[in-house]
């Protein structure tokens, strides 16, 4: 599949079946994800995917009844209604995915004076390169800030270091649906030419 079109194609899959993904196929994603580029080739990226149905659940059950509750007070148009309520099918049947991945990394960058800023340079590049590779694979995924509902928890429960920061959560499995193509602003909208210009 040629490149543009795994991007033109890569959806967010917010309904994902429970059927397991191949190992091989997992690290084959996180082996795109860090051909990346990062600041200085620092390489600061870590991946920690939970499989583990025991650990999934804990996740779903921290993670449901709190994105219900910031649901409730949201007030929405019709396509961001559509998409929490993928949002929310997604956080009650985390439980279900065959693997969440989550993108992190230390403040590391650069060596003699590290500064945040450099994190996300290197973690979004990432995850962006695994979510593409997953696409091309048949795999549906999607980006989350599901972990900021749950960022002591998720500590605690992961063992992750509290230097470390959390990137993205992308849940990962084979898609119930069909992949569409994304829906964009036309380039001629967004290209500023020489100067920037209305």
């Amino acid at each position: 599949m040629d490149v543009i079109e795994t991007m033109e194609t890569c959806s967010a899959a917010r309904y994902l079946k429970p059927d397991p993904v191949p190992q091989e196929l997992i690290e084959r994603v996180i082996y795109a994800a860090t051909r990346a580029s990062s600041p200085g080739n620092s390489q600061e990226w870590d991946f920690i995917v939970v499989r583990n149905p025991d650990t999934k659940q804990k996740i779903r059950d921290l993670l449901a009844p709190r994105f219900k509750a910031m649901r409730a007070g949201a007030q929405t148009g019709r396509v961001t209604s559509r998409m929490i309520d993928g949002a929310t099918h997604l956080a009650e049947t985390l439980n279900e995915v065959p693997a969440i991945i989550f993108v992190c990394g230390p403040v590391a960058y650069p060596p003699n004076a590290p500064q945040e800023q450099f994190v996300w340079s290197a973690l979004y590049p990432a995850a962006q390169n695994l979510i593409v590779a997953a696409r091309s694979l048949g795999l549906g995924t999607t980006f989350t800030t599901f972990h900021m509902f749950m960022e002591n928890e998720l500590r605690e429960l992961l063992g992750i270091p509290a230097e470390i920061k959390f990137g993205v959560m992308i849940p990962i499995g084979w898609p119930q649906g069909d992949f569409v193509k994304v829906k964009r602003k036309p380039v001629a909208k967004v290209i500023h030419w020489d100067k920037w210009s209305d």
